[in-house]
C-alpha cells in the first residue's frame, strides 16, 4: 500500500482544478519559499539489512559509555532486571485503556498498587494513576490549585527546575495565569522562603517548590507551609522519590499537593522519555485532581474488584467542568515504578537512598580537596551538589567528556550568573573507582 493513496490521475486532476501543470508550478504560485523537492528525486527504498546499518551507525554516535554524574532532575540508578523482565511481558505493554474493569482487573489492580506505592513514598492519603512526567505534573498542579482557589496566579520558586519552569512556561502562555518567579539569592542555595511568603498575595492560588531543590538542597517548609496556608493559597512541591526513603516527606510537612519526576524508579535514562509523572493530593481536593484514579470495590458477591473512579476527565462529563484534558496516563511506566518499588522493598529503597547520600558526601570531599573548587551552599544535600569551578563550567564538562565522564549540569545554562558553578549528582550506581576516577579526571581538565 502506498503512502500516499492519490493514483497519477487523481494527481492530474487536482492539479487541473487549480490550473497548474506540476507540483513545483502549484509551489512556485504558492509563494512557497522552500518548496518540498520534486516527488520524482525521491530516492528508492533501501533493504531491512541497509536500514539496520544506518540506524545502528547513527545510534553509534550517542556517547552511550560515559559515566553519568549528571541529575537535575533525571538520574543515573541501577534498576533490577526483574523489572524488564516483567514489564516486557506482552499482557503488559500491550494492555489498553482498562475502561471495561470486567476484563481488565489485572491492569487496574497493578494502577491501584502504583497509587497506594505513591501515596506511601509521600505520606500524602490519595493519588492518581499518573500523569506524563514531572514538568506537566507540576504545571497540573498549579491548575489544580486555580480550580479549588479560583485564583488566577501562581508564585513559583527559582529553586524549581528551569527545565520544569519552562515548561509551565510554556502550557500556561496562553492561560489568564500570571506567574510570580521569586529568584534564589546566589551567595545561598536556600529556596528563599520568606519572599516566596512575602510574594503571596490574596490573588495567590498556589506556591510551587521543589524538595530537595534544584541545587541539591533539603529543607524543611513546615512552618513555611503553615504560613502560606493562612494567606489562602496551596502549598504545592515536587519532590524526588528516591530522597522519600530517608527524608521527611511532603505529607508530613503539610503540603496540599505534591508531584514528582518517576523516572529513578525503574526507568532507564532516555532523551525525551518516556517518563512518568505523579501526583498525590489531600484528600478533601481528589475530586480537583486530574487524571483517572483507580479505585478498590466488591461486586454483589463480596468478592473484591478495581474500577476508575471519580471520572472528572473531558471524556466522561462536560469539557467545562473537566479537570483536565488528559485522556491517557503513562500506565506501562507506572507499572515499571511499581515493579521497581516492589522488588527492591522497604528497606532496599532506604538502603538505596543512603548510598545515593553516602556516595554524594564522598565526591563532594574528594572534589573540594582539587585546587580552585570551592563549596556553594550548605552541605544539607540528598545526592546532588553544587560547586564552583575556577572556569566556565560548560567548557569544564565539555572536555570530562573526552575523558569519558558526563561531568555534571553546568547552572550558567540556565541561571547566567553561575557560569562557574556545577551541579553534580551521585546515585548508588556510582563505584568507588568512578567516583575517583572522576576526580582525578576533574583535577586533570582544571590542571592540565
Amino acid at each position: 500500500m502506498a503512502y500516499i493513496p492519490n493514483t497519477d490521475a487523481d494527481v492530474r486532476e487536482m492539479l487541473q482544478a487549480v490550473n497548474c501543470k506540476s507540483l513545483e508550478e502549484l509551489w512556485r504560485k504558492a509563494q512557497i519559499k522552500d518548496p518540498p523537492p520534486s516527488l520524482e528525486n525521491i530516492p528508492g527504498g533501501k533493504s531491512e539489512y541497509e536500514v539496520s546499518l544506518h540506524l545502528n551507525a547513527l545510534a553509534s554516535q550517542n556517547a552511550t559509555s560515559l559515566v553519568n554524574f549528571v541529575g537535575s532532575g533525571y538520574y543515573d540508578h541501577l534498576i533490577p532486571a526483574a523489572v524488564g523482565a516483567l514489564t516486557g511481558r506482552s499482557e503488559f505493554y500491550t494492555a489498553y485503556t482498562p475502561y471495561q474493569p470486567e476484563a481488565s482487573q489485572g491492569t487496574l489492580q497493578a494502577i491501584y498498587e502504583f497509587q497506594s506505592a505513591i501515596c506511601r513514598l509521600t505520606s500524602m492519603p490519595m493519588a492518581n494513576a499518573s500523569l506524563y512526567d514531572g514538568g506537566t505534573a507540576l504545571f497540573e498542579a498549579m491548575m489544580m490549585a486555580v480550580r479549588i482557589t479560583s485564583r488566577r496566579q501562581a508564585v513559583i520558586s527559582g529553586a524549581v527546575s528551569p527545565i520544569f519552569r519552562e515548561m509551565i512556561k510554556c502550557y500556561s502562555g496562553n492561560l489568564d495565569i500570571e506567574l510570580i518567579e521569586v529568584p534564589v539569592n546566589n551567595s545561598k542555595t536556600d529556596s528563599a522562603q520568606s519572599a516566596l511568603i512575602d510574594a503571596v498575595t490574596d490573588k495567590t492560588a498556589c506556591i510551587l517548590v521543589q524538595y530537595p531543590n534544584v541545587f541539591g538542597t533539603v529543607e524543611e517548609w513546615t512552618d513555611t507551609v503553615d504560613k502560606i496556608h493562612k494567606k489562602g493559597a496551596i502549598a504545592v512541591c515536587s519532590t524526588y522519590p528516591i530522597a522519600l526513603a530517608i527524608l521527611k516527606t511532603p505529607g508530613e510537612m503539610g503540603f496540599d499537593i505534591v508531584t514528582g519526576e518517576g523516572q529513578s524508579l525503574g526507568i532507564p535514562l532516555s532523551f525525551g522519555g518516556p517518563y512518568l509523572g505523579f501526583m498525590a493530593v489531600r484528600e478533601k481536593y481528589v475530586r480537583k485532581m486530574p487524571g483517572r484514579i483507580v479505585g478498590r470495590t466488591v461486586d454483589l458477591d463480596g468478592t473484591q474488584g478495581f474500577v476508575l473512579t471519580l471520572q472528572a476527565r473531558e471524556q466522561h462529563i462536560r469539557r467545562e467542568h473537566a479537570m483536565s484534558n488528559i485522556c491517557t496516563n503513562e500506565s506501562l511506566c507506572a507499572l515499571t515504578a511499581l515493579v521497581y518499588l516492589t522488588c527492591v522493598g522497604k528497606e532496599g529503597l532506604v538502603q538505596v537512598a543512603n548510598l545515593c547520600a553516602s556516595k554524594a558526601n564522598f565526591a563532594r570531599d574528594l572534589l573540594l580537596q582539587i585546587k580552585g573548587v570551592e563549596a556553594i551552599g550548605e552541605k544539607s544535600f540528598f545526592n546532588e551538589f553544587v560547586i564552583k569551578l575556577p572556569g566556565d563550567s560548560s567548557d569544564v564538562v565539555g572536555k570530562l567528556i573526552d575523558k569519558g565522564f558526563a561531568g555534571g549540569f553546568p547552572l550558567g545554562r540556565y541561571y547566567h550568573d553561575r557560569k562557574n558553578q556545577l551541579l553534580v549528582a551521585v546515585t548508588e550506581k556510582r563505584t568507588r573507582e568512578e567516583i575517583k576516577a572522576f576526580a582525578n579526571a576533574m583535577e586533570a581538565v582544571l590542571w592540565s
